[in-house]
């Protein structure tokens, strides 16, 4: 499991529908850089927290997410499309009260 992380973000930006360097960009660091932090070979390089995020966010690739809640004993479980329209939905409801009340 060591280095599976990296391997799998690194996976997601070489590998991904995105070229590496819109990947780079999008999320703000060199092309360079980030792939320093994503070579499982350089001890001295680290990835942290925040970049994986953005990785996954940018690439639209989750396993590095699913191999970290498969190992403390999570499932990973994502929010259907008619849920999260649901949310969207009683959002915009709030704000319309919240507009509502304040012009009364």
């Amino acid at each position: 499991m060591k280095g599976e992380i990296i391997r799998q973000a690194q996976q997601a930006v070489l590998e991904g529908g995105k070229p590496a360097r819109e990947v780079a960009e999008a999320i703000g660091k060199p092309y360079s850089t980030l792939l320093r932090e994503l070579n499982p070979f350089d001890a001295q390089a680290k990835l942290g927290a925040e970049t994986l995020l953005e990785i996954m966010r940018v690439t639209d690739n989750v396993d590095p997410l699913r191999t970290m809640a498969k190992a403390l004993g999570f499932e990973l479980v994502g929010v259907c499309l008619h849920a999260r329209a649901a949310r969207s939905r009683r959002s915009r409801l709030d704000e319309e009260r919240d507009r509502a009340a304040e012009s009364v």
